[in-house]
């Protein structure tokens, strides 16, 4: 019913800047709250950053100050602006968000499969 789909990763430098998108497709109502996760391999999913309907931001201690999540309802996509990027952030950066389909009344919780960005010398 619903498909996420992220773009925007990359190859970048240390103290370089990336932007990521998700943009959401299928028979959505609405979408409520929007969050990019990241996984290395090997490692656990951890949680960067959320933003709610009504644009209230959460951040991950170890990206706050360097990301800053948006999203833009008439397109039904979230933004994840990465600036002065660290090697800590090589990951699989992953779209997750609470989409109310059309013609149900419950929100389902839909994932995208992610986009690479890779930061190194």
């Amino acid at each position: 019913q619903v498909q996420l789909v992220e773009s925007g990763g990359g190859l970048v430098q240390p103290g370089g800047s990336l932007r990521l998108s998700c943009a959401a497709s299928g028979s959505i109502f609405s979408i409520g709250i929007m969050r990019w996760y990241r996984q290395a391999p090997g490692t656990q999913r951890e949680l960067v950053a959320t933003i709610t309907s009504d644009r209230s931001t959460t951040y991950a201690d170890s990206v706050k100050d360097r990301f800053t999540i948006s999203r833009d309802d008439n397109k039904n996509t979230v933004y994840l602006q990465m600036s002065n990027l660290k090697p800590e952030d090589t990951a699989v950066y992953l779209c997750n968000a609470i989409v109310k389909v059309r013609w149900f009344n419950q929100g389902n919780n839909y994932w995208g499969q992610g986009t690479q960005v890779t930061v190194s010398s």
